[in-house]
């Protein structure tokens, strides 16, 4: 008995190892690439290869993110941004699955509208910057407009997609055991449709901060678009580099964060 539970414990404490080692060569990757990158980076600029004022040091970007944080600059534009694309986003995302899932199942709306809808898809979000100024002004109401709009379409097309191309035979099994068309419909074609939904939701997320930054770039008084726009205007590219590595680290934690979540509320289709 003694012999079976020191080879449980050995066991679990090699699985332990192999899941510790596993995550170290995953963090130690991206490490990796962004190392060999900022190498290269500081080889071109201290060989003099780029006029500074056109591509900045990495010194000089560190020290010009390190200003605006430190006159509060920084931490002002970020809480705006935020509260906007958080905004858009769960404005988006409501009423993209709410129509994917309308769209996906019943024919006469999906005849009325996916014809409409399939349209609108190539409008980029920078196109729609001057008609939301029309309509709703330079305030926050055209802000949300254009990020609601672009993250809508994507959700709305990832969960119209899934709900679509729902295995017959799931529905056809669900029929057979008497299910009624409720239950059918929560406890089948949402879980069956739910990778898809979430899929979309990820997509979402990364699209709300791009149509931040066209929303932003016209319009607005404060947020990180708005001051890109006015370190390109005082030509302070150290500023314009500190601002897009803050959107992408912004952006890949948010987008980490969502897949995380999306593979726990959809464990089943891991793997």
């Amino acid at each position: 008995m003694s012999d079976a539970r020191d080879t449980d414990r050995a066991a679990r404490g090699a699985s332990g190892l192999a899941a510790g080692l596993t995550g170290a060569a995953h963090l130690a990757r991206p490490l990796i690439s962004f190392a060999f990158v900022l190498a290269i980076w500081t080889a071109v600029t201290e060989a003099g290869l780029v006029p500074e004022q056109i591509f900045p040091s990495p010194l000089s970007v560190w020290q010009a993110g390190a200003e605006m944080a430190a006159n509060g600059t920084l931490a002002r534009d970020l809480a705006v941004s935020l509260r906007r694309a958080a905004t858009g986003f769960v404005i988006g995302t409501g009423l993209g699955i709410t129509l994917g899932l309308l769209t996906g199942r019943v024919a006469l709306i999906r005849t009325l509208l996916n014809p409409f809808l399939t349209l609108l898809r190539p409008i980029p979000a920078i196109a729609l910057v001057p008609v939301a100024i029309v309509w709703f002004g330079i305030g926050e109401g055209s802000k949300y407009f254009v990020i609601s709009y672009t993250v809508f379409l994507t959700v709305w097309f990832n969960t119209h997609h899934g709900m679509q191309y729902i295995p017959e035979i799931y529905l056809r099994a669900s029929r057979s055991l008497g299910a009624s068309r409720l239950r059918e419909f929560v406890q089948v074609v949402i879980p069956a449709a739910a990778p898809h939904i979430v899929a979309g939701i990820r997509l979402g997320v990364a699209l709300a901060f791009l149509s931040l930054v066209a929303a932003e770039l016209s319009g607005a008084s404060s947020g990180l678009g708005y001051r890109l726009q006015e370190a390109r205007q005082y030509i302070r590219t150290d500023r314009m580099f500190a601002l897009l590595i803050i959107l992408g680290a912004l952006g890949a934690v948010v987008d980490l964060a969502v897949h995380w979540v999306g593979t726990k509320l959809v464990h089943w289709q891991q793997g």
